[in-house]
């Protein structure tokens, strides 16, 4: 069960607090928002990812570690013009692992702040540099995202 909030954010000052950073290839062989079947490669490992309806903050994932040279083949046969390049940067506040993830692309600009949780009632701290909580709003979800154009103005 994956429950986890997502932000936009207000400034930089998350910068500071980057403990690393890689870059993510994933892309969506299906993108149905029942069930998204998603392939992810960084530059050691892939995994293959399923994930079910989301319920507010929730929803059930089941993720398989798989081979980098099957995934990135997977990337190419299955994925088409449904692929993600980012940047995840992991950053500590108050405890709190967070993943901040920056765009590239036809998405460069946005940067989406992630948590997870072990409820979907468990209180967090929210750090300053956070903005407009978008946990809720499916425009944010990564098998939505393939399909935006993001500009300083928001989606096009």
């Amino acid at each position: 069960m994956e429950i986890e909030r997502k932000f936009l954010l207000n400034n930089d000052d998350w910068r500071r607090h980057i403990v690393s950073s890689i870059e993510i290839k994933q892309g969506y062989i299906s993108d149905i928002p029942e069930r998204t079947v998603r392939v992810r490669v960084t530059q050691n490992k892939a995994w293959l990812t399923l994930k079910g309806t989301t319920k507010g903050i929730k929803r059930e994932e089941f993720e398989f570690e798989i081979c980098k040279a099957d995934a990135e083949k997977m990337l190419v046969i299955f994925c088409d013009n449904n692929k993600i390049i980012k940047t995840r940067h992991i950053v500590k506040h108050q405890n709190r692992t967070w993943e901040i993830d920056e765009f590239e692309g036809k998405l460069k600009g946005l940067i989406i702040a992630e948590t997870e949780l072990e409820s979907e009632n468990e209180v967090i701290e929210l750090p300053e540099w956070l903005g407009k909580e978008v946990s809720y709003d499916s425009r944010y979800f990564n098998s939505n995202l393939i399909k935006e154009t993001f500009t300083d103005e928001g989606f096009s």
